[in-house]
């Protein structure tokens, strides 16, 4: 399949933010680099990044010196200003992580002092000092994060799209890559189209430990798909920004939290349940072949072992809304469930090792001629500027170094 003439320098698979940020990121460094984008989808951002609340995360909940933590703070900034630039929909609304139980305060203490580790401005507030913020909230202490704020992922996406100057091809789900390590990469898409490349990057989100392996790289982890269900608040003036639990740090998911958008809607959520295929959606959604290859990852058992008690109340919330409520009336008592109206979900692909261990800082592996992205969910999108740059520069390095 490796024959003739190379299509493009540099063959990104995948057209989410991350993909589409790489490209930007080639682009802006190395004028002239042909680059060519291959999405499944008809469109840019149709999953991980068209389908979360659309907060810019201030990097606050994660671990100093980490990607997360550099890539967030980094990114959160950089993100505000390209939006400005480019005219895309975005506020920097700051947000409250409220603690709602004795138990929860010295984790809250724990995150003002991350914040302040990771170079993030956090004020701390009394009950009274909550009210001033959010009148509808109630907790016994909170902080006020000024950092954190919301914009439109999918017009991000598609502004980096138009201004990389990369060929994008839609439709163009790949099925079968051949690489040769002294020349690059062909890759046969489900059209039969093939496209050769001297470099392959792998942003393929929920399926880019499948594209490692079809490169013939062994990725070392799975991606375990989990479900957030959402809500829309049919009261959105009861909330008049972002509102967050105080998360559990033995668990990558933040809890359901309330964040008003750009378009003033208040989303409720995401609950956090197992999916029963890459990109399903809803209960409905099973894919017996991916079904099976979760089931035979020995992380997907662990994880079940380890987490089950957590995992229960996800389930429980899953299909009772009346347990829904009581989640979010925990921060909002105000609320009732004729204002909770059903969203569309969202699925996080998570990575998840042999052991079990969810890998809990975003991934990016190389192998011959290839750059994998292997874990990069939230903060992902926050920090997709920065992010593209690191697998830009890694892409290029390979680009200019002797065959």
């Amino acid at each position: 399949m490796l024959g003739g003439a190379y299509d493009c320098d540099v063959l990104v698979v995948g057209g989410g933010i991350v993909g589409l940020a790489t490209a930007y990121a080639i682009t802006r460094a190395a004028p002239g680099t042909r680059v060519t984008v291959l999405e499944k989808e008809d469109g840019p951002a149709r999953h991980q990044t068209g389908r979360n609340s659309g907060v810019i995360h201030s990097g606050i909940y994660y671990r100093p010196g980490s990607l997360k933590a550099r890539y967030a703070v980094r990114g959160a900034a950089e993100m505000v200003k390209f939006c400005a630039e480019y005219g895309i929909a975005h506020a920097v609304t700051g947000k409250l992580i409220v603690a709602t139980e004795r138990a929860e305060l010295p984790r809250l203490h724990a995150l003002v002092q991350r914040g302040r580790e990771n170079g993030i401005p956090v004020r701390e507030l009394g009950p009274a000092q909550i009210a001033e913020y959010e009148p509808e909230v109630r907790g016994l202490a909170a902080i006020h994060v000024g950092t954190t704020g919301v914009c439109d992922y999918a017009a991000v996406a598609r502004e980096l799209a138009r201004a990389s100057g990369a060929e994008i091809r839609y439709g163009a789900e790949v099925v079968r890559v051949d690489r040769r390590p002294e020349r690059g990469v062909a890759v046969l898409t489900a059209a039969g189209a093939v496209v050769r490349a001297r470099v392959l990057v792998n942003c393929a989100g929920l399926r880019c430990d499948e594209v490692a392996r079809l490169t013939g790289d062994e990725p070392g982890m799975r991606i375990v798909p989990f479900r957030g269900e959402y809500y829309e608040l049919a009261r959105p003036e009861l909330v008049r920004g972002l509102v967050y639990p105080v998360p559990d740090p033995a668990f990558p998911f933040l809890g359901v939290h309330l964040t008003r958008g750009v378009d003033g809607g208040v989303h409720i959520g995401p609950n956090a349940v197992p999916a029963l295929a890459r990109e399903g959606y809803g209960w409905g959604v099973v894919r017996p072949r991916e079904l099976a290859g979760t089931l035979a990852w020995p992380g997907a058992w662990a994880i079940a072992r380890r987490h089950w008690r957590y995992g229960a109340g996800e389930l429980r919330r899953s299909v009772s809304k009346g347990a829904f409520l009581e989640a979010v009336r925990r921060l909002l008592p105000g609320v009732d469930a004729g204002d909770l109206v059903p969203a569309p979900a969202g699925v996080r692909a998570q990575a998840v090792l042999r052991d079990g261990t969810l890998v809990d800082d975003f991934l990016i592996r190389e192998g011959a001629r290839a750059v994998h992205v292997l874990n990069a969910p939230s903060p992902a999108a926050t920090a997709s500027l920065p992010i593209g740059r690191e697998i830009g520069r890694r892409a290029l390095t390979m680009l200019t170094s002797p065959e």
